[in-house]
């Protein structure tokens, strides 16, 4: 197997175990504002933004642990290149999440939601 250091995969479970959080979060305040509101012309942009928020997310959560598994799996050691895409797999992730969490403070802030 390609060894990671213990720092990089402590940095890729904390991003995992985020972005399974704010999935978990825009899915709840996605909820929230439907069974409130309902599906209006007021609400429908931000029904649409947790949505998308959600789906980008999830592709981050799967992007980044099929790059891992790849790299895991790799015998003897990964190649250089398979890192580098790894660091820009997590570098994007941490963009994506803090994105995230901006709209999802938005929303919330907008209808009052917790």
């Amino acid at each position: 197997m390609a060894k990671l250091s213990d720092e990089l995969l402590n940095r890729i479970f904390t991003l995992q175990r985020q972005l399974a959080r704010q999935i978990e979060t825009a899915s709840a305040i996605e909820w929230q504002l439907l069974d409130r509101y309902g599906e209006t012309e007021e609400t429908i942009a931000e029904l649409n933004e947790l949505y998308s928020v959600r789906e980008k997310l999830t592709e981050r959560f799967t992007g980044l642990n099929n790059i891992l598994l790849r790299i895991l799996e790799i015998q003897p050691v990964a190649q250089r290149a398979m890192l580098d895409l790894l660091i820009q797999t997590i570098e994007r992730t941490q963009e994506n999440l803090d994105a995230a969490e901006a709209s999802i403070k938005e929303v919330k802030g907008n209808w009052n939601l917790s």
